[in-house]
Order: C-alpha cells, then sequence, then structure tokens
C-alpha cells in the first residue's frame, strides 16, 4: 500500500473504519460530547480535583496507586472527610505494595470518618505469590458519576507541583464532563465488587443518562493481568500505525519491546515525523539504561529522541497527528502492558489537541536532543550494564 493511500485511510483518526480497527483490537469504549480539560502539572491538577471533592452532592469514586502521608495526603483525605462528613457516598481503592509506607493509621482515619477503603491485594496474596507482581496503577476520581480526573498523577507532595524543582515532578491530568464519565465510574464499580468490597445503596440510584458537555470524542481503555492480550498494548500500536503526519510521545518509562518500536519505524519510514521526550534522570535508574539501550535503531531511522532535564519526567501523554490524544496511568513498558490494571483516555479533538501540542513544544524547551553520533561513543562499561539489564526488562 502506498504513502498517499494509508494516509487517505489512515490518516484521520475520525475515519470510521480506523474506529471500528481500534475499538475492536482495544475493547475501547465510546462516546461523543465531553468536554476535556488539560492540566498540564500537578500544580493545576490537584486544586482542581480537591474543588470538584468540595462540590460531590452524591459520591465520590476514588481510585490510585500510590497515597503518601504528606501535606499533598493529607489535603487529600481532608478533602475526603469533609465529603463524607457532610453525606456524600466516599469510596477510596489503594493499591496495598503502592502504598506499602504509608502508615495504615492514614486508612483507619479514613474509615473512622465514614469513607469505605478497600486496599488491592494485600497479605496474604490470596491469588499466590506470582500476584505479588500485580498493582493496581489507575489513577481515576469520579464525582456524582458526571465528572472524572485521571491522568498520571499519584497522590504525594512530589506530584502536586510544576515540575521545575526536584522535588516536584514533571506531570499532568485530564478533568472529563459528559458520558465518558459513566465508563470509569461503571470500571470502579466492577473493581470494587471483583476485589470483594460490599457495594453501597448509593450505587443503585437512578440518574438521568449524561448529557453531552462538548465536543470531544473519548475512548476509555482499561486493562489488567486478567486479561489474555493487552489492550492498552494494542492502543497504543493501532494509534501508531494509523499516524498520517505525526507522533508525539512522553512517558518517564520506556522499556516498550519489539513490537512498538516496529511500529514506530513504520511509520517513520511512511513519512511520519517521531518526537519522544524521555527523561534525563529517573526515580528508577534501570529503567533508564534499558531505555537508552532502544534508541540506536530509532536514532538511525530518524525519531527524534530528547532528554527532558531538570526534575523527573512522570507524565504519560501521547499525541497522533495533533488530533488524538492518550493520556493515562499506562507506561510504555511490560509491566503496564502485562501486569497492572491500569486505565488510558484517547480524546479526539483539535482542540485538545492543540493543548497538548503546546504542551510538548514546551517541554522540548526544557530538553537536550540525543544525537546518534554522540550516543554510540557511549563507553563499553555504560552498553554492558545495557545489556545486563535488559535481561530484566519483563519485571521493571
Amino acid at each position: 500500500m502506498s504513502i498517499v493511500r494509508r494516509k487517505k485511510i489512515f490518516g484521520t483518526h475520525r475515519a470510521p473504519r480506523f474506529l471500528r480497527v481500534f475499538r475492536r483490537n482495544a475493547e475501547a469504549s465510546h462516546s461523543q460530547g465531553n468536554r476535556v480539560k488539560l492540566y498540564d502539572s500537578g500544580g493545576e491538577f490537584f486544586p482542581a480535583m480537591l474543588e470538584a471533592f468540595a462540590e460531590a452532592r452524591h459520591h465520590i469514586h476514588a481510585e490510585f496507586y500510590l497515597i503518601r502521608d504528606d501535606a499533598t495526603g493529607a489535603a487529600f483525605a481532608e478533602a475526603l472527610l469533609a465529603a463524607s462528613a457532610r453525606g456524600v457516598d466516599v469510596s477510596l481503592i489503594y493499591d496495598y505494595i503502592g502504598c506499602f509506607d504509608t502508615p495504615s493509621a492514614y486508612f483507619r482515619r479514613l474509615e473512622r470518618g465514614g469513607v469505605r477503603c478497600l486496599a488491592f491485594n494485600p497479605p496474604p496474596f490470596r491469588r499466590g505469590l506470582a500476584w505479588f507482581d500485580k498493582r493496581d496503577h489507575r489513577k481515576v476520581a469520579v464525582i456524582d458519576g458526571e465528572t472524572a480526573f485521571t491522568g498520571g498523577v499519584n497522590i504525594g507532595d512530589e506530584y502536586s507541583g510544576f515540575g521545575v524543582s526536584a522535588e516536584r515532578w514533571r506531570d499532568l491530568g485530564v478533568r472529563i464532563d459528559g458520558p465518558a464519565v459513566t465508563v470509569l465510574s461503571h470500571l470502579f464499580r466492577e473493581f470494587w465488587l471483583e476485589e470483594k468490597g460490599s457495594p453501597s445503596l448509593a450505587w443503585f440510584m437512578e440518574h438521568a443518562p449524561l448529557a453531552a458537555m462538548g465536543d470531544a470524542e473519548v475512548m476509555i481503555v482499561s486493562d489488567g493481568p486478567h486479561h489474555a492480550r493487552s489492550f492498552i498494548h494494542n492502543a497504543f500500536r493501532i494509534a501508531m500505525a494509523g499516524a498520517g503526519e505525526s507522533i508525539r510521545i512522553m512517558n518517564p518509562y520506556f522499556v516498550p519491546g519489539p513490537r512498538v518500536i516496529r511500529s514506530l519505524l513504520r511509520a517513520v519510514r511512511r513519512g511520519v515525523r517521531v518526537q519522544l521526550i524521555l527523561p534525563a534522570k529517573s526515580d528508577v535508574p534501570i529503567v533508564r539504561l534499558v531505555s537508552r539501550g532502544y534508541y540506536t535503531p530509532l536514532l538511525r531511522a530518524g525519531v527524534e529522541i530528547y532528554e527532558r532535564q531538570g526534575s523527573v519526567l512522570h507524565a504519560k501523554v501521547m499525541l497522533i497527528d495533533d488530533t488524538w490524544g492518550v493520556v493515562g496511568s499506562a507506561n510504555l513498558d511490560q509491566r503496564s502492558f502485562h501486569r497492572n490494571y491500569e486505565v488510558n483516555t484517547i480524546v479526539v479533538s483539535r482542540e485538545f489537541g492543540s493543548q497538548v501540542a503546546e504542551m510538548f513544544t514546551d517541554d522540548l524547551g526544557g530538553s537536550r536532543r540525543v544525537v546518534l553520533a554522540e550516543h554510540e561513543r557511549r563507553g563499553w562499561g555504560v552498553r554492558f550494564m545495557e545489556r545486563l539489564c535488559n535481561s530484566v526488562s519483563w519485571f521493571l
């Protein structure tokens, strides 16, 4: 198939054929009439989410991988307790391993205040030792079934700033108003029941279908280790295959495996401009070593790789043709593809795409481009460590 014809078929992610292929292979829900707002830092995301908590009338569903007992965690707890005190039904799911350092007194206080808390996979790891490696990596808050906040932001001080200091990481999230929120609400409730949580009577109250709030098409892709294949992985690859002009990716843990690499290389051969922003400094140094082992074939093919300087990069976003934006909890690594519960939001909107494109351009300004000649001059010791670490990339 020629490049021109491929662009004609796949160049727009609104094409019915493409959407059918995507929804079938990624098990993606689809809704129209949504309003989506990008918060390009945790410093904007947290105040907006806590303000929405303060306005909740019926219920709050919150699900976060990591919740710290620090200033941000305290503000989060106070907002949930205040909502519960005024009669709002509040339910919280947290990952036991992710919150291993969080004192149990933190969650006991929430429960005494009426917040129903459910730990994912606590000891004795009732599904066997292998289940110890599974994580609930989602970050979602749903308010009254009408408004949702999601992205890559955990509850902790390092996620709550503007990404300009070592103590405040670079992260982002979105607010969704409209029909897509119903999908996230159902996802939370199904997971709660699967984990043996008791349902709330408030969940069974009848609510009118959500009216259209904007013009954004939204698809929700969720995944977990119980699936025979990774829908998150499929979603990334199909979106890349549909690119006609550009692919822009910002991700903190780039251990994608050969199939994603081939998808990027094919895109370049079609004439698509591919840009990656990856961290210059990682909170998991071994991941950076493995990531750099993927650089050479990508650079040789013409992929532009940039390493963001300064604070730790934790943002997870992909933008296709400035129209198809992907924001969520999933990293481009094997853990997110196969061993975590994850959720990504795909937004098909020129307006939202322009917001993401502007943010990406700003981050490029604080990034250093990786040059092939310089990369290939790295010493034998670094190459040895890359190869050694690559042997355990499945577990990262």
